[in-house]
């Protein structure tokens, strides 16, 4: 395999009718999917995806592709291909399209459906062309051809792409379930097709490439959920996916055999499945759904929940009812189902929340211990087959981390794909195509855009340290009064801490030391400035709480110069 080549260097000028591939996200990791493909001065994108912040992020709602790296290239973008709904995918799409809103989206009905009321929030109205699995659009020097796949969304696509640098073939997210629940599978007899014209790089989906055999069919579920429900005597509250159309299905109709009533909870559930009723992907069988508001006017064993929140996210609906401030009261008894998968950097909180719910005396029930949940993606089985039916020229795995990256790509050779036509590359590394020929051509630095609140791409990776030292560590704060004419500290230092000490009145014995400390750099010949002085401040008292408190908070020194006019 040829991968992660070290020291190189920006990509060159492209050369006329070399097509190039740049992934801005995906790439070593599960989220912020992203790919730009340029050739004689057109661009064209698939995918733009967030990315969900984890632990060591606090603060920070969603990450985004760094969208920098084209934001002066946006009017030579030709469109947008987006391959299935899910935010991972679409997300980044509202700050895209802020930038430029007349970028023409292309994409299946569902997905365009799911889109539009996003971006309906943001206040902007797209051009949108809804395609279909077998559909052909010439999108400037592209030609796009659509292919159906089967995932954990209804509608997802792959895409080939003609063009004059050579022919690619990306997967998007897929996986091959025989037994799909809306009957439509993942069109290998399209692949093969596609392979016989020659596909010159493959780009596939890593997620599931070190799991052995077949991913399980979504039909297995459907069982399983019943089961649990109609054994339940209390409360069941059911946790997936905002966008998983296909479990809600379940639930719905586990439901209605159960003779239970299901209460939609958290705004994306309500918005998605609203949706997806309104274009027939969900089938709601008339009066199963009850308005939230109305859910007191029902027994518990006359109820299912179905919420987000199955990754443990703090202001979801799940998370709040195992903190116990939502309206839905959790007791002893009550059966909670978490439906999903954990995405990877999710685990911990995830377990939180199962402690505590269980803590409760709820019975909680996820995929540990019963088969609640299959993956959407292709394990390696699919993979091999994918590789044999498509036989692919050369192969660049996406979507996934490092080692999802590596996995697939043995599997690649494994099936006959030469080890130099397998590349495995990251985020900001380019791959030039001439003539079907690929080759990693340079790489510009990539670095994560976070979304806090109402600032987009403020929040760097200092300030997301400084977070995690005060809430870790705690923070003190030296306020210091100096006289430069007599050279001396006329008030303080006032020390004042938070989450490092019981009582500030531990501090009295540093503060002598630091006035010390001053006042000698005041009678020092050279003239120190104030920042000097905090510094000086800093110094003194940082190795000092170490020392006797065992803590390394953040340190916010103050020196004012009193006014003697």
């Amino acid at each position: 395999m040829v991968h992660w080549i070290e020291d190189l260097k920006a990509p060159p000028s492209l050369s006329k009718d070399t097509l190039r591939v740049t992934p801005l996200g995906g790439l070593g990791e599960v989220g912020r999917n992203m790919t730009v493909f340029e050739i004689n001065g057109q661009l064209l994108i698939v995918d733009c995806g967030v990315l969900f912040p984890e632990e060591h992020q606090p603060g920070v709602d969603l990450i985004l592709p760094d969208i920098s790296q084209i934001e002066d290239r946006l009017d030579d973008v030709v469109a947008v291909v987006l391959t299935h709904g899910h935010e991972d995918h679409i997300g980044a799409i509202p700050y895209l399209l802020k930038r430029r809103p007349d970028i023409p989206l292309l994409g299946s009905q569902l997905t365009l459906a799911l889109v539009e009321a996003k971006l309906q929030e943001h206040r902007i109205k797209p051009f949108m062309l809804t395609v279909r699995e077998g559909q052909v659009e010439k999108l400037g020097e592209f030609e796009c051809e659509f292919v159906a796949v089967n995932h954990s969304i209804p509608d997802a696509l792959a895409v080939f792409m003609r063009t004059k640098g050579g022919t690619v073939l990306h997967t998007g997210d897929f996986k091959m379930d025989q037994l799909p629940l809306d009957g439509r599978i993942t069109d290998l007899r399209h692949f093969a097709r596609l392979g016989e014209e020659g596909v010159d790089l493959f780009l596939t989906d890593s997620t599931n490439a070190e799991v052995p055999g077949f991913t399980p069919t979504e039909k297995d579920i459907g069982p399983v959920l019943s089961g649990v429900i109609a054994k339940s005597t209390q409360k069941v509250v059911v946790a997936s996916f905002s966008s998983h159309v296909h479990r809600v299905q379940q639930v719905l109709d586990a439901a209605v055999a159960a003779n239970r009533k299901v209460v939609l909870m958290g705004r994306s559930m309500v918005r998605n499945m609203g949706i997806a009723e309104e274009l027939g992907y969900l089938d709601v069988p008339k009066g199963v759904l009850v308005d939230q508001k109305k859910i007191d006017n029902y027994r518990d064993d006359e109820i299912v929940v179905m919420c987000t929140g199955s990754q443990g996210e703090p202001m979801a609906a799940l998370s709040r009812m195992a903190r116990g401030d939502h309206r839905v009261q959790l007791q002893e008894g009550d059966t909670v189902i978490l439906a999903s998968s954990l995405i990877p950097g999710n685990e911990n909180s995830v377990f939180r929340i199962i402690n505590s719910l269980m803590r409760m005396g709820a019975h909680v029930v996820h995929k540990s211990n019963a088969k609640v949940h299959v993956s959407g993606h292709a394990s390696a089985g699919e993979l091999l087959y994918c590789y044999n039916i498509v036989e692919p020229e050369q192969v660049m795995p996406v979507h996934g981390e490092v080692r999802h990256l590596m996995a697939n790509g043995e599997l690649a050779e494994a099936t006959g794909v030469p080890p130099e036509s397998v590349l495995l590359i990251e985020n900001g590394t380019s791959v030039d195509m001439k003539q079907g020929r690929a080759r990693i051509a340079g790489r510009r630095d990539i670095k994560f855009v976070y979304v806090d609140g109402s600032s987009v791409g403020m929040i760097t990776e200092d300030d997301l340290q400084d977070r995690i030292v005060l809430g870790e560590e705690g923070f003190v704060s030296i306020v210091v009064v100096i006289d430069r004419k007599s050279k001396s500290v006329v008030t303080g230092p006032d020390v004042h801490a938070r989450g490092v000490a019981e009582n500030d009145r531990v501090f009295d014995e540093i503060k002598p030391k630091i006035t010390a400390a001053i006042e000698d750099a005041l009678k020092d010949k050279r003239e120190h400035t104030t920042h000097q002085l905090q510094q000086t401040v800093r110094r003194t008292i940082g190795p000092w709480v170490g020392r006797k408190l065992r803590r390394k908070p953040m340190i916010v020194p103050v020196v004012l110069e009193a006014d003697r006019s």
